[in-house]
């Protein structure tokens, strides 16, 4: 199998997960701002989550790119990726729906944190798979930011037991922290071409 028709595969999954986060919003009874306020836990959950899957898809976009063949193990590993990246939609509407109360604030980090887990186990696979030499070992070294993403989400699971509102910074902080996607296998790619 060719990377793109992984990739093809892969973004047709994660354009439903927006589309069905996205039909979980409510409309508003009402014409006023006012009318927006109970909503908006349910609105910063699904902007938080969209930008999560929005990150996940560029970097999986980069991956690949920076990949030359898919295994079998790559193949297992991508859906792994995507089962977890599939609960997005039901941890936003329950963390949302409940003001962001501990334990859907919890569970939506154990999400988050199983599928950066996933994520480095099939960066992991693509490195074994095309090398230590490859360009995509290059790029990513030795992944400071996917280990920090990993030990931050589950510091933040255990903080919603105390502070739920700690846990959504460190989660959004991490979204911050991926928002520009990884240049290293941007840089790379560019020169190898």
């Amino acid at each position: 199998m060719r990377t793109n028709q992984l990739e093809a595969f892969s973004d047709g999954v994660m354009a439903i997960i927006i589309t069905i986060m996205v039909l979980e919003l409510k409309v508003p009874h009402g014409a006023t701002l006012a009318a927006l306020q109970p909503l908006l836990p349910v609105l910063s959950s699904y902007v938080l989550s969209f930008v999560y899957i929005g990150i996940y898809w560029n970097n999986h976009h980069h991956l690949f790119h920076a990949a030359t063949r898919v295994s079998g193990g790559m193949l297992w590993a991508n859906l792994h990726l995507l089962f977890w990246l599939s609960l997005f939609p039901f941890v936003t509407g329950w963390m949302g729906e409940n003001h962001y109360d501990t334990l859907p604030t919890a569970l939506y980090g154990t999400v988050l944190l199983m599928a950066a887990i996933a994520y480095w186990i099939l960066e992991w696979l693509i490195v074994h798979c095309e090398g230590a030499q490859s360009l995509l070992a290059r790029a990513v070294g030795g992944d400071f930011k996917g280990k920090l993403s990993i030990a931050l989400y589950a510091i933040a699971i255990a903080l919603a037991f105390v502070q739920a509102w700690l846990a959504q910074m460190l989660y959004l902080a991490v979204a911050l922290l991926w928002l520009v996607p990884d240049r290293r296998i941007e840089r790379l790619l560019r020169e190898t071409n």
